[in-house]
């Protein structure tokens, strides 16, 4: 760097909003080679990318810490002040921000720039208005120009963080405050971009582009905004006042403050700063200099001797401990590259540091920055290690690199625990742009590079997902910027804008797409109106012009259009006449509404006269009178579905002309129910039990939904729901039979089978053969085609029937035939045990080969249902049931019955009415009903009590009563001389044949 004159030496010097940059950059672009020094990184790239636009990559070099990019002949330079380089000879020089000159850490480079800067033709010092003085004294003949700031900036005072206006930077100054503050904005207001100095310049790239592109409305971030950022801010407000500037915790400058609040405003926009978060309001003083620019002077600024003695270590630690000569200079405190010089002076480096070179390399080595801010003795074994690679083998020890990059190579983790990673490998990028410290420097450039861009990128994803609310700021950047795409409505009815999820659009109710955060549910859901609103008025505009069949009335109650709810059913003034309650939000109203009624109400008018047209052309029947016009009413008013029981009378009374003119009206007369067999289809039942519901119980009771389900299966009974209304399955076509819900038709289809099989009785002669299921004395047993029929069998057929009025006659089937053994020694025991239980078993009566008689003396309602001899457990001695040995054929059977079904009420006598068939009329004598004894003739008085009141006086009187039967009780033989009469297909009888034969 050469030094020019002093009247090539301008400072441009101002406030923040002056355009002292952008006057540099035109200045530096002017002459043929310059170069500009910023005051951060961020910055300088935002310069360079601005100069490459205008003039080529090729043109221009990019010097920075952590970055390295210098084409083969580069004209202009783009830097960080601490990173340029001092031995280049261009045109034009500018320093930016050189108010910076009094920070402890950095000052004193700044301070070197501006005493040793210069350029060949113009050299310019950009910063605030209270470096004239200092500038007057360290460069006497520097033109000084000041710059007036473009726009206004007003002290708006305090107001809380939730009610800060949109597009405002809301300041703290740790970490700790700026996520507290930004999860706050995040659940109140949408979200917020965070920008700390902590953050790579890719980050702050990142989030400051988040703040720019409309997509959040608020910044939260520390003093890093106060130098070089260019925000669109409009409001600034501090959530404190005080800073740990690495040393302590003290008060912001009112120059600090008012650098920081400067950021309000841009170009001519007027700027408002003010408090907020329980931080005091300024006073007036402090308003009146922040709002007029008018600050302290700069009075003293950091230095360092930048003329260093490399000869050895002493001399170079003494060269950085000399005093400066002016008073307006002022030693800088011991920074972090002296920390490390001393920390290595005292361990194996210092030793190593021989020479001028090696001295030279040592101080590089010493300049490494903290940027993981650890402790000087942590910080100085890296620098330690480096260096002694460097001497020792010519450059870093790969491996020993490798391992330490390979470490920060994980994208995965926290906020936290990504910007330390990212901390890290800033120390490794920046070794990996020294000359010649590594062996293959452009791989491990771009190496860390990458690394660190990935971790940028992520760390910015993990403050993007924890501090933004995308649907939100999206929609706020659409409601700002009309030139945006319009929202996007897909199939499932999803609501996407720029890909963000925004809500679901069903029908005309739009709902938000749930997030994890506590959002300003009102002021979001009124952005997502304003865009969901026109689709809302053309969704409109389609249905009162859509065709009858895109809509559709479902089990639940409910209008769907296209497959969506749009409104819902509810109980009218008439059955047939249910009110329509639209389901859609505020935004459709006024004339999109009444349309969108009125074409509903069209609609369900004409469904209803559709679907149920046979049951509403019984309302009121034109060439039908009297009785069969109220009858026609009765099944309009049921909904097409009468029980024949509850209109007997009516039917009664009806004649086969008038029944005609009936059935030409559709309706059916059945055995069981009056009903217009058209309307049993699924789709009449189903509008039927809908509209039954709505004035019954509502439809969202147990089995309006479920039951037109089971109608579409085709099933012809089912087993009863006991939370479900009866009605509701009589509604749906069904008859509630025991535990079955049987479908109307298919009971009339039963009853079709049943009524010739009971008109006719098996005993009496029959031309051809009887069909199957007949019985004698007008049954009819069940049979496969019944049970098919209905579904089931078993129980829950029995069920049905006898709901119906059948009863039943049980009566057991005679044991198959046994095949006759040969004897054996079991036959013989089995012959002893007969002859010692002979005595015990009772002669046979009419029925004695399969039936036990009650005894004499029991009541007819309590003596038992036929039993087999098989069944009781006495006609078999224990003996025979203990034994091992015993015929399998002895074993007990479990009994099979003949079940046959008489319609209830009648007289179940099935004795053969042909003469001289006396064999058949004894066979059935004991299915005849019981009486305890004859009809007593008219005039006889009851007998008194005490009458018959012994067993004796009972037995004369029954015996008078009873003489046929007594007299065939007295020819029988006596008991003890007769032998006992078993069934000949017992395998008692059979037992006893072999004894005859073996006698």
């Amino acid at each position: 760097m050469t030094f020019s004159p002093s009247h090539s030496v301008k400072a441009i010097l101002g406030p923040t909003n002056t355009g002292k940059t952008y006057f540099a950059i035109e200045r530096m672009l002017a002459h043929p080679t310059g170069m500009i020094g910023l005051p951060l990184r961020l910055l300088a790239r935002e310069v360079y990318q601005r100069v490459v636009e205008r003039v080529g990559e090729q043109a221009v070099a990019l010097v920075t810490g952590e970055e390295r990019i210098v084409p083969a002949k580069p004209r202009y330079w783009v830097a960080t002040v601490e990173a340029m380089p001092m031995d280049i000879h261009v045109d034009c020089v500018a320093v930016d921000e050189i108010q910076t000159a009094i920070d402890f850490d950095r000052g004193h480079v700044f301070t070197d720039r501006i005493l040793a800067a210069r350029g060949l033709q113009e050299t310019l010092l950009l910063g605030s208005a209270t470096m004239a003085g200092v500038v007057r004294r360290l460069v006497p003949h520097a033109e000084i120009i000041d710059r007036p700031r473009f726009s206004q900036l007003t002290y708006a005072g305090s107001r809380k963080i939730s009610r800060q206006p949109p597009r405002s930077a809301i300041v703290a100054f740790s970490a700790r405050q700026v996520y507290a503050i930004a999860e706050l904005i995040r659940r109140e207001r949408g979200g917020a971009a965070v920008v700390m100095g902590a953050l790579s310049p890719r980050t702050r790239n990142a989030q400051v582009d988040l703040y720019q592109n409309g997509d959040v409305d608020f910044l939260v971030a520390t003093d890093a905004i106060g130098m070089g950022l260019n925000l669109d801010i409009h409001h600034v407000a501090f959530a404190d006042d005080t800073k740990f500037d690495g040393r302590q915790s003290r008060p912001l400058t009112p120059a600090e403050l008012g650098q920081i609040a400067g950021r309000a405003g841009r170009h001519r926009r007027n700027g408002t700063f003010g408090v907020t978060g329980g931080t005091e309001g300024f006073d007036e003083e402090l308003v009146v200099a922040l709002e007029t620019h008018d600050f302290e002077p700069v009075k003293v600024v950091q230095w360092r001797n930048s003329v260093l003695d490399f000869s050895s270590l002493i001399a170079l630690r003494d060269s950085l401990e000399a005093s400066p000569q002016d008073r307006t200079l002022t030693r800088v405190p011991i920074a972090t590259d002296q920390q490390a010089l001393e920390f290595l002076a005292r361990n194996e480096a210092g030793a190593l540091a021989r020479g001028h070179e090696a001295v030279k390399l040592l101080w590089e080595c010493c300049q490494i920055p903290d940027y993981q801010g650890i402790s000087p003795a942590a910080h100085g074994e890296i620098v330690t290690r480096i260096y002694s690679d460097l001497r020792r083998i010519g450059a870093v020890n790969a491996d020993w690199i490798a391992e330490q990059v390979r470490f920060c190579d994980n994208a995965e983790g926290d906020i936290d625990t990504l910007s330390n990673r990212i901390r890290q490998i800033r120390t490794w990028t920046f070794v990996a742009n020294r000359k010649n410290w590594l062996e293959d420097p452009v791989h491990w450039r771009e190496k860390t590079r990458d690394i660190e861009d990935r971790l940028s990128d992520a760390l910015h994803e993990k403050l993007t997902q924890r501090f933004v609310d995308r649907r939100t700021s999206v929609l706020l950047r659409h409601l700002k910027d009309k030139r945006m795409v319009s929202p996007e409505i897909n199939s499932q009815g999803e609501v996407r804008l720029e890909g963000h999820l925004i809500g679901t659009l069903e029908g005309f109710r739009f709902s938000l797409a749930r997030n994890d955060g506590e959002v300003d549910a009102k002021g979001l859901r009124g952005a997502a109106d304003s865009v969901v609103a026109p689709e809302i008025r053309n969704r409109a505009e389609r249905l009162a012009g859509a065709p009858n069949e895109e809509f559709v009335l479902a089990t639940d109650g409910r209008l769907r259009w296209r497959g969506e709810v749009v409104a819902e059913l509810a109980e009218g003034d008439a059955l047939y006449r249910p009110r329509i309650i639209m389901l859609a939000d505020e935004t459709l109203t006024g004339p999109d509404l009444e349309k969108v009624q009125d074409r509903l109400s069209l609609w369900l008018r004409h469904h209803i006269n559709t679907v149920l047209e046979q049951v509403m052309a019984l309302e009121a029947p034109s060439d039908v009178e009297g009785t069969a016009r109220g009858l026609a009413y009765r099944l309009f008013e049921h909904l097409g579905l009468l029980p024949r029981a509850v209109v007997a009378g009516e039917v009664k009374e009806l004649d086969q002309e008038v029944r005609g003119r009936l059935r030409k009206l559709g309706v059916k007369f059945g055995a069981y129910h009056i009903y217009v067999p058209l309307s049993l289809k699924p789709a009449p039942r189903e509008l039927a039990l809908i509209l039954f519901a709505l004035k019954n119980g509502g439809v969202r009771q147990p089995g309006v939904t479920d039951i037109p389900h089971i109608v579409l299966s085709g099933r012809t009974s089912f087993l009863v729901d006991p939370e479900v209304d009866p009605r509701l399955y009589e509604i749906a076509g069904f008859k509630v039979a025991g535990k079955r819900a049987v479908r109307i038709d298919i009971l009339e289809r039963l009853a079709d089978i049943i009524r010739p099989l009971i008109a006719l009785d098996a005993s009496r002669p029959y031309q051809g053969e009887l069909p199957i299921g007949a019985a004698d004395g007008n049954g009819f047993r069940v049979t496969v085609e019944m049970t098919s029929l209905l579904g089931c069998s078993g129980e829950d057929f029995a069920s049905i029937l006898t709901s119906l009025g059948y009863r039943v006659r049980r009566t057991p089937k005679p044991p198959a035939a046994v095949a006759p053994a040969e004897a054996s020694a079991a036959t013989s025991a089995m012959e002893e045990v007969l002859e010692e239980s002979a005595a015990s078993i009772e002669p046979a009566d009419e029925l004695a080969e399969t039936v036990q008689a009650p005894p004499a003396d029991m009541p007819v309602e309590a003596a038992p249902e036929s039993v087999p001899v098989e069944a009781a457990p006495e006609s078999v001695p224990a003996e025979v049931a203990d034994t091992g040995e015993a015929p399998a054929e002895a074993a007990e059977a479990e009994p099979e019955f003949d079940e046959v079904w008489f319609p209830g009420g009648r007289r179940h006598d099935s004795r053969p009415r042909r003469e001289g068939d006396v064999e058949g009329r004894q066979g059935r004598r004991s299915e005849r009903p019981r009486h305890r004894g004859p009809r007593r003739p008219e005039g006889e008085e009851r007998p008194q009590a005490g009458q018959a009141a012994n067993g004796k006086g009972r037995e004369e009187e029954r015996r008078n009563k009873r003489p046929e039967k007594n007299a065939r009780q007295d020819r029988r033989p006596p008991r003890e001389d007769r032998k006992p009469a078993f069934d000949p297909d017992s395998p008692f009888a059979a037992l006893a044949a072999l004894r005859g034969k073996t006698e």
